[in-house]
């Protein structure tokens, strides 16, 4: 095992991409993976449907949202981006409703994305049996979709059993409400779930839940080179 930020995340003495990801089976009862850069490759696709939308709702192209700002802001919900990028660029845009219509043109781009193999393959490295919950940034139904497109459905009887969106929650990563609202679902504690992450906004939330947390990122081997950050 070794340490980040504190955490005792998993060995990486392997550099082979095709094993799945290891991790101690042992240490945890209940698993939270996010989605968008964890399970699906789907990054590139929101990067351009925000591009496409600011453009539209601000008569130009948003050349201060650059690709390096977007992934600054992994996991975080779109409505408080949104804010943010107000604060920042004196943009003046209506939270909800931009955000909304970033989601509705990212469910048009859907069929661009892909699965994160070696994330998919931890996944079911657990079984059906597992007591496993993804938690995201995005709106609950586009979550569903976007597990969907890469194979993947929630249920009782699925790898992933529960689903947790940001509109389930008040505050989005990095705050921990929505990892905690996951591991009250799973009804697990806490401090026995393992988190599947690939920003630092949700590295930030795992350590703030009392979670330990797995950078998926180096493990990721065919991603887009856009999406490796």
């Amino acid at each position: 095992m070794w340490l980040e930020n504190g955490f005792r995340i998993l060995d990486k003495t392997t550099s082979n991409f095709s094993m799945t990801i290891p991790f101690d089976r042992t240490a945890y009862d209940g698993y939270i993976f996010d989605c968008d850069g964890t399970l699906a490759d789907s990054m590139p696709v929101h990067y351009r449907a925000w591009t496409e939308s600011l453009t539209e709702k601000l008569g130009r192209p948003p050349v201060e949202f650059t690709e390096e700002l977007f992934y600054h802001f992994g996991g975080m919900p779109a409505r408080e981006i949104v804010a943010k990028l107000d604060r920042d660029f004196g943009w003046n845009l209506p939270p909800e409703e931009t955000a909304h219509d970033k989601e509705e043109h990212f469910i048009t781009l859907l069929p661009n994305i892909g699965p994160v193999p070696e994330v998919i393959a931890a996944l079911h490295s657990l079984g059906k049996d597992a007591n496993v919950a993804v938690a995201s940034g995005g709106l609950t139904h586009i979550v569903r979709d976007t597990l969907r497109f890469v194979g993947l459905e929630v249920g009782p009887s699925e790898y992933i059993k529960h689903l947790i969106g940001s509109d389930q929650v008040k505050h989005g990563k990095p705050n921990p409400e929505l990892f905690l609202k996951a591991a009250a679902t799973l009804g697990i504690a806490p401090a026995r779930c393992l988190v599947f992450e690939d920003a630092e906004p949700g590295f930030v939330a795992a350590k703030a839940a009392g979670m330990d947390h797995i950078d998926v990122r180096p493990y990721r081997a065919n991603l887009r080179r856009a999406a490796v950050y």
